[in-house]
């Protein structure tokens, strides 16, 4: 399996995907000439549409929706070279997948090596549950388990805690030993403007500002750019 998986689609001072182009470039390599989105984690579908067609236009690719392919999006699916699924609600983008029976075939292609990008909500949807995202529960799906494609949980967007903040609601660190308590999968806090590229097994830390791994039972783990992690 080959995806890259994305805190963020978009890092303080630049633009859209500016800061991960380049990664997104390499991982999908110079064979693949045309990408599948999946725009399900917003609400206007053909406005998130033009905004990535443009953006992947001038990285050199066409760009398919999903959600108006003329065969469906099961057939889109199965015809796809490669699959970019972006963010936004966590649940609309799970429960979509879902409803619309792409689960499995996303699960099936992807295995068989068609190359998958994920940013925040994207990148969720890519582990095991989607238990570990920051998003409200705006709608229900029928599960909280995804596509599972990788042994481990993200948290995009992580957060450390602020010394000497005033703020009393809980800090990433203590939502994911929450989740810990209640679940066995590692969870990496994955910073804004990091991703995680994975090659079959190997899975390694790119972009900037780092991560945190956290394990049931175990102190956090402070990752930097490079690092390769032992998620099995």
């Amino acid at each position: 399996m080959k995806l890259m998986l994305v805190s963020n689609s978009t890092l303080h001072g630049g633009g859209y995907l500016d800061h991960c182009a380049d990664a997104i470039a390499s991982q999908l390599g110079p064979s693949i000439v045309r990408v599948l989105f999946v725009p399900y984690a917003l609400f206007d579908r053909d406005a998130y549409t033009a905004k990535v067609r443009e953006r992947f236009e001038a990285m050199g690719y066409g760009l398919d929706s999903v959600h108006d392919s003329p065969d469906g999006p099961v057939r889109a699916v199965e015809r796809a070279d490669a699959l970019f699924i972006g963010g936004g609600n966590t649940f609309r983008l799970l429960d979509a997948l879902w409803t619309l029976a792409l689960v499995e075939p996303i699960r099936r292609r992807v295995r068989a090596g068609m190359p998958y990008v994920g940013t925040s909500a994207g990148s969720n949807v890519a582990c095991p549950s989607i238990r570990t995202t920051n998003d409200m529960p705006i709608v229900e799906p029928p599960t909280f388990a995804a596509l599972d494609l990788v042994p481990f949980n993200i948290n995009p967007h992580y957060q450390d805690p602020i010394p000497g903040s005033t703020h009393m609601g809980e800090t990433r660190e203590q939502r994911i030993a929450e989740f810990h308590e209640e679940n066995a999968p590692p969870v990496v806090g994955l910073r804004e403007g990091a991703w995680l590229l994975i090659d079959g097994s190997s899975v390694v830390l790119q972009g900037v500002n780092g991560a945190r791994l956290f394990r049931r039972g175990e102190a956090p783990v402070e990752l930097v750019s490079g690092d390769t992690l032992d998620l099995a």
